[in-house]
Formats: C-alpha cells, sequence, structure tokens
C-alpha cells in the first residue's frame, strides 16, 4: 500500500519469487534468516490452532549437523514421512485411492495447512473423504458406512495415512469434519437400490461428470442436480421423532447427510480424478462466496477517515494498519478479496465514511490476502481449484494470480444484501494496465524454497 511504483514494477517483472512465511510467536519479535544446509534427518512440525499462524516447539528441533557453527533458532524441514500406524480394523486398501491421497496431503501439508486451509486444504479433504466413502463400499449394496465403529476406524485411518505423506494431523478439526460424515447421518436412504429407483440418475451422472468450471458457480448445473437428488430421497421417507421438533433445522441436517449420499454414489459411477475435478469445483463455487477472513468493526479506521475528501496521513495509516492485521490470518482467492474489500468498505460506509479511501490510500486487492515476509507482494490464489505442487528440487508452491495489483473495489452503499459476482450489471474493477503485465508470465508460483532460505523465530515459551 506504502510502496514505490518504480520497485514494484521491477519486483513484479520476476515470474518467480521467493515467499517466505514468518512464524510469529508474540513473545519473540526476533527474526534470523538462515541459510540451510543439506540435512537427511527430517522433522514433522506441528501447527497450533486454526488458520493461525504456526508455532514451533523447542522440543521438535533438530540437531545441528555442521559442528563448530553455532546452533541456529530453528530451521524446518519439509515434513518427514513414516509408515502409518493404522487400526487394523478399517476394511480397505488405501492404495486403491493413492492418487487422492497424494493430492490431500500435499494441499494440507504441516506447512502450509493453517495459510491454505479454506481455500485449498479443506475443499480436498472433503473430495477425498467422498471418494473414500464410495470406493469403501463398491462393491456392496450401501453407499455409506453404516457401522460407527468401522466408521471411526477408517477415519482414524485415513487421518493417519495423510499424516504418513506429510499431512497436518489435526486437518480433520481445521475443517470440522468427523467420522460421521462417512455414515450418511440422518439420511433415509442409504442403499443403491432405493437411490437408483428414486433418483433420475442419467440426469444427475450427466450434469456432473464434466463441469465448466466457468460456468457452474453462476449458471449452475450439477449443483442443482445434486440438490434434486439429495431432495428426492430425503423425502423418500417420512421420519418422524416424537422426541424432537421436526423444525427447518432437523430437516436442513438430513438434505444436508443426504447430499453426502449423493457425493458417495457419484464417486462410485466416477473415475477418481474425474470425481475429484468435479466435487473441487463445487467447493470452489462455494468458498468463493463468502469472505473467509474475521474482521472486526473497524472503529479507529471510521473515526479517522469519517470526514475526509483528499489523502489524509492519518486516515491511511489508521486504514492500512487495520488490513495489515487482517492480512496475516490466510491466502484468500480474487473473489474473495473482492468480497472482503466490499465487506470492510460496506462497514466503514454505515460509520460514515463516504470517501473512497481505497482510491485515496492506494489499496489493492492483493493487500487483504497474506503477503511476503519483506516487503508488499501479496498473493491472491485464483478463484479456480487450486493444489499445493511439491517437488524435492524446488519445495512446496502454488500459483497465484497476476492480476492481484487491481484496486480495491469501493462499495456504491453500505448495504452487501444484493451484493453478486454473478450479476451481469456488476462491474468489475479495471484490468491491470499495460505496464503490470509481464509478457510471457500466465502466472508466477510462489516457491517456498524452505531448503535455502527461511524465516524462522527462537520461540520462548514453546506451543501457546
Amino acid at each position: 500500500m506504502d510502496s514505490v511504483k518504480a520497485a514494484t514494477l521491477l519486483e513484479g517483472s520476476l515470474c518467480f519469487h521467493i515467499f517466505l512465511f514468518a512464524i510469529l510467536v508474540s513473545s519473540s519479535p526476533n527474526v534470523i534468516a538462515e541459510k540451510l544446509p543439506p540435512v537427511s534427518q527430517l522433522v514433522s512440525l506441528p501447527s497450533s490452532g486454526v488458520f493461525q499462524p504456526i508455532e514451533i516447539s523447542p522440543s521438535v528441533l533438530p540437531n545441528y549437523p555442521y559442528l563448530g557453527k553455532i546452533l541456529p533458532p530453528m530451521y524446518p524441514f519439509f515434513p518427514k514421512t513414516y509408515k502409518p500406524i493404522l487400526t487394523g480394523r478399517c476394511p480397505f486398501n488405501f492404495s486403491s485411492i493413492s492418487n487422492i491421497m497424494d493430492k490431500t496431503a500435499s494441499d494440507c501439508s504441516v506447512l502450509l495447512s493453517s495459510f491454505v486451509g479454506n481455500v485449498i486444504c479443506c475443499p480436498q479433504l472433503a473430495s477425498s473423504l467422498h471418494i473414500f466413502q464410495g470406493h469403501f463400499s463398491k462393491n456392496s449394496n450401501s453407499l455409506v458406512i453404516q457401522n460407527t465403529s468401522i466408521a471411526d476406524d477408517c477415519f482414524s485411518d485415513l487421518v493417519e495415512v495423510l499424516a504418513s505423506k506429510g499431512a497436518n494431523s489435526s486437518v480433520p478439526l481445521m475443517c470440522s469434519y468427523k467420522s460421521s460424515n462417512l455414515t450418511g447421518g440422518s439420511c433415509p436412504v442409504k442403499d443403491i437400490n432405493t437411490f437408483e429407483k428414486t433418483v433420475n440418475t442419467s440426469k444427475l451422472l450427466d450434469a456432473c461428470s464434466v463441469i465448466d468450471p466457468l460456468k457452474e458457480c453462476c449458471r449452475s448445473v450439477c449443483q442443482p442436480a445434486i440438490m434434486e437428488a439429495a431432495f428426492r430421497i430425503s423425502s423418500s421417507q417420512t421420519i418422524v421423532d416424537k422426541s424432537m421438533n421436526t423444525g427447518l433445522s432437523t430437516n436442513a441436517d438430513v438434505l444436508n447427510d443426504c447430499k453426502g449420499v449423493v457425493y458417495s454414489w457419484l464417486s462410485r459411477k466416477l473415475p477418481s480424478d474425474a470425481a475429484d475435478t468435479s466435487f473441487r469445483i463445487l467447493s470452489a463455487c462455494k468458498v468463493n462466496k463468502v469472505c473467509p477472513l474475521e474482521m472486526k468493526e473497524p472503529v479507529e479506521v471510521i473515526k479517522a477517515c469519517r470526514n475526509v475528501a483528499a489523502p489524509s496521513p492519518s486516515c491511511c495509516s489508521s486504514l492500512n494498519s487495520y488490513i495489515a492485521g487482517v492480512q496475516k490470518q490466510m491466502l484468500i482467492t480474487n473473489k474473495q478479496a473482492i468480497l472482503c474489500a466490499s465487506f470492510l468498505g460496506s462497514m466503514l460506509r454505515k460509520g460514515g465514511v463516504l470517501a473512497d479511501v481505497y482510491e485515496l490510500c492506494d489499496v489493492d486487492l492483493k493487500d487483504f490476502s497474506l503477503q511476503v515476509a519483506y516487503g508488499d507482494e501479496g498473493c491472491l490464489l485464483r478463484s479456480l481449484p487450486a493444489d499445493v505442487g511439491y517437488d524435492n528440487s524446488s519445495g512446496f508452491s502454488f500459483t497465484c494470480d497476476l492480476s492481484d495489483n487491481i484496486a480495491a473495489p469501493w462499495p456504491s452503499s453500505s448495504s452487501m444484501a444484493s451484493f453478486s459476482l454473478c450479476a451481469p450489471e456488476m462491474s468489475l474493477p479495471a484490468l491491470p494496465t499495460s505496464d503490470t503485465i509481464y509478457p510471457g508470465c500466465n502466472g508466477f508460483v510462489l516457491n517456498l524454497l524452505i531448503t535455502l532460505c527461511v524465516v524462522f523465530v527462537v520461540p520462548l515459551n514453546g506451543l501457546l
């Protein structure tokens, strides 16, 4: 936001940027960069919470291999894989969906899951659960795991297998998934025979086999087909529980459980990769409808900016400080950034700030997403489904949107009730001008070259 234009252009002309995540501990502000030596011993770095910075306990620090050199405060490595310790009670061969397990483990890696959970990790975890559920009972008449004990064991084994491949073992908690998600819950139809007698399966399969990622979110084809199928099986028999009120919330729960059964049926009929692609597009439609950032009331910003009509140091300082706190939460997509900017703007307008302070203070969409440790090179993920990549030479990487320097949109009113990214009359922000487009770059990959350089701190109190 407070950048020099020339410097921004110079930095932006590089297609590849090293993206340094600062591992923050409130009790230790000192940050040191250290070139890492090659070592063979790798450790798993625990995460301490939902969508929060990763905090490292001193107990997991490895021995520094170079004798005679001062021990650095901390240097993380890629998570060490290990042979999973399974319960032995889940009758499923996880190697049958190994490609989906590998992809999920990469998307939910220990080092990145807290930062990409909303957009990458949790949607992929949901997809893998649907696919597992469908494959588990592929040779039976059931679409779910009806035995809750087996569901518990299989869920535990699935998490263990993912962790053995480098995933954060706490992602089920982070993404709010439980073993009960595999059982069909309160849906009255759980067997394939009744399902196929009740649902227009040809229509469902045609709608969801191949999904257009550019059209599905606004002119849906698969989503209404899934909802229709879920509604049909949820209404196939009357559920009456005299000990409870059968209100709207109960009906909504049944419908949601039945959607899980529909996903399971699709998983049986589609190849794993095709099912995963479809499920991820549907997830992208959902996550891009909501700003995932937590925003408190901008009281100080309203106070400083209420009567401004021209650039004001105090207003911009207050606004920049507020956004700096918000942007530390996670990586978000370009569409989410538009929603987040509009939501904050609507709160400011409601508080009496009528001037476009985004324009006055040079606020871009990228300012709402997680930033590089040094400088203001923010990363907005694309709104289409994205995955975290990993290879031994470049480490973890993901693709960012080159158009992240678009000015943040100032809302026309204080209401978000009618706001839609699909409304034909909506005017999106202008595309970047020619001096901010770099020929030959369809997108730049932000590589986490943790094997070359890293940001680390000395934790004083272990895990907080």
